[in-house]
């Protein structure tokens, strides 16, 4: 951990994809929108040109006191990065491909003199810190199948953010599992990330996607003093699914082995 000026701090995690990621700082960009998305990736795609021992993947966060946090595993290397370093020029990007493959010291203080030169745009927002939204998974990239079943179901109308959910290591036998959730306060959805699998069909991610949009355009009524979340109406729009039928089947046949993950 290198701490420079004001407590901001450039650290690597364990380089374990397993270790428990801890998002309490992390101030998400705030609207999760198509254009923070093409940032990311355009700043993925350069980063990566810079990397030879892995596939890079980059996260944004709006994090207040880490700027740079790597993690490795499965080939992939994971730099979650302030948002500052979307305009971060070449020179920063070779430092931190560098950092993140050998922790190479002299990349650490170039990274550090980024930062301190990027005080002014860390900045606290205002309201209860939003979530990080992490959209691209080792197998399924949670964005693309938003936007296609948004486009193709919602007319566009969907406002919600999505991001998988904290990756971090089982520590107890599972019973059961929420494969999806939607937060209405933050307009939220988060998916399991035992979801972002190779044997897991993207089909499948897009039905529990899809389960999650619609909670924003269906009611829950209360009944006899209990919030119905599964109305009717809710139950007729999950119908509508093109694979709708596949995908409670291939539920039902695999849930077992997600338990075990």
């Amino acid at each position: 951990m290198i701490p420079p000026r004001r407590a901001r701090q450039v650290e690597i995690d364990d380089d374990r994809e397993d270790a428990p990621e801890d998002d309490d700082d992390d101030q998400g960009l705030s609207p999760g929108s198509a254009d923070d998305e093409a940032a990311r990736v355009t700043l993925q795609e350069r980063l990566a040109a810079h990397v030879a021992k892995g596939r890079a993947r980059v996260v944004l966060t709006d994090n207040m006191h880490t700027m740079v946090s790597i993690k490795r595993g499965d080939g992939v290397i994971t730099f979650r990065l302030h948002h500052m370093f979307v305009a971060a020029p070449p020179a920063v990007l070779r430092a931190l491909a560098r950092y993140g493959e050998g922790r190479d010291a002299a990349a650490a203080r170039l990274l550090r003199a980024f930062v301190e030169h990027n005080e002014a745009v860390i900045r606290r927002r205002e309201g209860p810190p939003a979530v990080t939204c992490d959209v691209e998974g080792k197998y399924h990239n949670l964005r693309e199948i938003f936007d296609e079943l948004n486009a193709a179901y919602f007319g566009g109308r969907i406002k919600a953010r999505i991001t998988w959910g904290p990756r971090g290591r089982r520590r107890r036998t599972r019973d059961s599992i929420k494969l999806g959730s939607y937060t209405f306060e933050d307009e939220l959805i988060r998916i399991h990330p035992v979801l972002d699998a190779a044997d897991v069909p993207r089909f499948f991610v897009a039905w529990i996607v899809y389960h999650e949009m619609l909670h924003e355009v269906h009611d829950m009524p209360v009944v006899d003093g209990r919030r119905v979340y599964h109305t009717p109406a809710f139950r007729n729009a999950e119908a509508q699914f093109e694979r709708y039928a596949e995908a409670v089947l291939w539920e039902r046949t695999h849930l077992a082995k997600l338990l075990e993950r």
